[in-house]
């Protein structure tokens, strides 16, 4: 591609780069002129704080601004009569759905980010990230979830201890497994409510704490009608609420509800394949019939995966179809539509085994396979093979420089031309997923594979260097997003230790040797599973309700926080009733000397 340096000319020697906007190779000269003037006319309404404000929130702000540049009077792009413009469209939108902009991303700030991997991941050790570190350059979102990243693996080192003795000496004695599986669900439940404490702490020493959603700007794919909207006044687009509540129930749901299905027939033709291995092991028993097991419970968990990738792409489109106003709101639609797809999709097979064909042994083999499978799986396809294949780009790049002579910095030259070719980071919805779905191996058949907290430790460690490497040298520098806490997942990971207590429950309870407790009454069996069952959850609530989601010290400072906002309104009204007071007798004198 032929590439222009004037983008790269300053006039100013202090001058930092901080967000690229590539455009296409043959964009006319008046498209440009139009994009820049519309561009400068925002930054003349803006103040210079370089100095007050982080290289990451300045690209933040540019970020916002960028997605806020709203067609007014335009029909069209200039120079562009196919690319139409309506009152509220998304200019930056538009641009890129055209191909005019190619795309447009911040730039990484190469001594900051070697002072950050000197203290995150070039060395490795068993040691605490540097969280505040990672705030300051990658943004709150990013720094929470690498946060709750590194605290979900120390919790789960406990599990993996215990869990350890329980697989190696009372392997089938399952009723010995009540008083793991008991522990189990209180650390389910003490875990995610101490991350609330901890996350209170960080986020309100970041100053996000109490950030407010309810006057949140409309997010960029949003579209409608340009009209003044009623609580804030300001001009954004409008787009009735009911014609995307029709999107959702008559086509978004009915689609959920299909792949739902093929989901259950993929998993019917596994367990084919599961009767097929089974059968050639029994007729003729050999080493590789034993290898010959495993074989489609591996296919399966590659299947699994390659589906929930594919299902992804859909569950996005629909989602950005169904034009939310509010990027949460958006995120929210679209985490409800993955989850339900790939708690189906993961775990369906690990339910029907259990308590259908109630082979527990085939279950313990099942999820073993597909635990460890998806862990290695997760790792090449998100790490190792993106930064393979950077660094033989990396090779490439420089070639190419040593072979240019152009009078131009580069440094810089370089450094846009690496980066540009990068992967972009869609955000940590995928790592949150897979943590996730980590989370309901560990907990949901935890009394019949207590080493499943082990190998998600294993995975956990090579996890937090394998993330911290592919954020600084892999993935594209993604704009930082403030945050408050991990949002919406917390209640994803809520709901599924509630689930955990059901099925731990029911399993001990099919276990033979609860079965030969009560051996004529199965009746009695199942009142005093669903008696403990309940009483479980009766604790787990009343522990999520013992535990305050701050620390004592946060919610003294935030009521002195509120108290001294109240005081400040009250004097500044105080001050103009005072001016008013002074202000009538000025008036009665002059009407008086008229």
């Amino acid at each position: 591609m032929k590439m222009t340096f004037s983008a790269l000319d300053t006039s100013e020697s202090s001058f930092t780069p901080l967000v690229v906007i590539e455009l296409a190779q043959d964009v006319k000269e008046e498209t440009k002129e139009w994009l820049k003037n519309r561009i400068i006319a925002k930054k003349k309404d803006g103040d210079n704080n370089d100095d007050f404000l982080t290289m990451a929130e300045c690209q933040f702000i540019i970020k916002h601004e960028l997605e806020n540049l709203r067609a007014k009077d335009e029909k069209m792009i200039p120079g562009y009569p196919q690319a139409k413009l309506y009152p509220g469209k998304s200019l930056l939108r538009r641009l890129l759905t055209s191909g005019i902009v190619i795309q447009v991303f911040p730039l990484h700030d190469s001594e900051a980010l070697k002072k950050l991997e000197d203290t995150w991941y070039t060395r490795f050790a068993f040691k605490y990230q540097p969280i505040d570190s990672i705030r300051g350059y990658f943004g709150e979102t990013i720094a929470l979830y690498f946060g709750f990243l590194e605290y979900f693996t120390f919790a789960l080192i406990p599990m993996a201890v215990i869990g350890l003795p329980y697989y190696l000496f009372v392997w089938e004695d399952y009723d010995k497994y009540v008083i793991f599986a008991s522990f189990n669900l209180i650390w389910s439940t003490v875990i995610l409510e101490v991350w609330k404490r901890g996350c209170a702490n960080m986020t309100y020493r970041w100053g996000t704490l109490l950030m407010k959603r309810k006057f949140e700007e409309p997010r960029p794919g949003f579209h409608g009608v340009l009209g003044i909207n009623s609580i804030t006044g300001k001009e954004e687009p409008l787009y009735p609420s009911y014609k995307r509540q029709l999107r959702i129930y008559l086509v978004s749901l009915p689609f959920v509800c299909l792949c739902l299905y093929f989901s259950l027939y993929v998993m019917m033709i596994y367990f084919d394949m599961e009767v097929w291995a089974l059968g050639l092991h029994e007729n003729s028993e050999s080493e590789w019939t034993s290898v010959l097991l495993y074989v489609p419970s591996i296919i399966y968990a590659i299947v699994i995966e390659i589906m929930n990738r594919l299902y992804r792409y859909a569950a996005e489109f629909l989602t950005s179809w169904e034009n939310h106003r509010l990027e949460s709101a958006y995120q929210n639609h679209l985490i409800l539509k993955v989850l339900v797809f790939n708690f189906l999709n993961c775990f369906a097979s690990l339910f029907y085994i259990a308590f259908v064909l109630k082979d527990m042994k085939l279950l313990r083999q099942s999820l073993a396979t597909l635990l460890i499978t998806s862990q290695i799986l997760n790792q090449i396809m998100e790490s190792f093979l993106p930064y393979w294949l950077q660094r033989k780009h990396g090779v490439r790049v420089k070639r190419k420089l040593q072979a240019l002579k152009a009078d131009i910095d580069a440094a810089l030259y370089e450094q846009v031309i690496l980066e540009k070719e990068m992967g972009t980071y869609l955000g940590t919805f995928d790592d949150y997923l897979e943590l996730f779905l980590q989370f309901g191996y560990v907990s949901l058949f935890s009394c019949v594979y207590p080493l499943a907290a082990a190998f998600a430790v294993l995975n956990n460690f090579t996890e937090v260097n394998s993330d911290a490497l592919k954020m600084c040298r892999v993935f594209k520098r993604p704009f930082s997003e403030p945050s408050a806490n991990i949002g919406v997942w917390q209640l994803a990971f809520e709901t599924m230790s509630v689930i955990s207590v059901v099925t731990n429950c029911a399993l001990i309870g099919m276990s033979p040797q609860v079965n030969s407790v009560f051996p004529e009454s199965k009746a009695d069996l199942i009142l005093i599973v669903v008696a403990v069952e309940h009483a479980l959850l009766a604790l787990k609530f009343i522990l999520a309700f013992a535990i305050p989601d701050k620390p004592r010290h946060i919610q003294m400072k935030l009521a002195r926080l509120e108290f001294e906002s109240l005081e400040a309104l009250k004097q500044q009204q105080m001050k103009l009733v005072t001016e008013n007071l002074k202000e009538e007798p000025k008036e009665s004198g002059k009407e008086k000397a008229t």
